[in-house]
């Protein structure tokens, strides 16, 4: 039987990889497409407990590079639900990595996922609501209300039906963009 409302320590995940040579790119650093695997991998398992159910990616909303992941660093993971609607759920993930030699650690990528459950036939399930016990837990939550509104606001801007050149030459002004338009 599904819980009404779970809290959010029920959903958490924590997962730590060594990064390997074959997960490099051509400058020596750990991939960021190996990352963002790892990444769809973990929010995954987030919402499936969170949920009791199979996810999907829905979209990734937020995935800020802060610093490079070195080959021979252990990579920790740390997934827990931020906020939730009636189907869907925002999964904010940490990524650390750690030099195991030396024992500093340091912030690499933050995430924001959402990801829906969904039944055997492919219907949007509904979800546990959240039970937030401290600030941090508000505070992430609210922030997801907020990133959640922006991106409605954007993609209305997107769906504009105005699109003349003349409207956006003010937005292009301060850009490398040098315009020569077709008369």
């Amino acid at each position: 039987m599904q819980k009404d409302f779970k809290y959010t320590k029920e959903s958490q995940v924590v997962i730590s990889e060594l990064m390997l040579p074959s997960h490099s790119n051509f400058n020596g650093k750990i991939h960021g497409g190996y990352i963002l695997s790892l990444l769809d991998q973990i929010a995954f398992a987030c919402a499936s407990k969170h949920s009791g159910a199979y996810c999907v990616t829905a979209s990734v909303d937020t995935v800020d590079f802060l610093k490079p992941i070195e080959i021979g660093e252990l990579v920790t993971m740390k997934a827990s639900v931020n906020y939730v609607g009636r189907s869907s759920m925002v999964i904010g993930i940490r990524v650390e990595a750690e030099n195991i030699q030396s024992g500093a650690k340091k912030h690499c990528n933050s995430s924001y996922f959402t990801m829906v459950a969904k039944d055997e036939k492919g219907n949007s399930l509904s979800v546990p609501g959240l039970i937030l016990n401290n600030d941090d837990q508000v505070r992430r939550f609210a922030k997801s209300i907020k990133r959640k509104n922006m991106k409605t606001k954007r993609i209305q801007e997107f769906h504009e039906t105005d699109f003349s050149s003349e409207k956006y030459l003010h937005i292009l002004k301060d850009h490398k963009a040098k315009i020569e338009l077709d008369s």
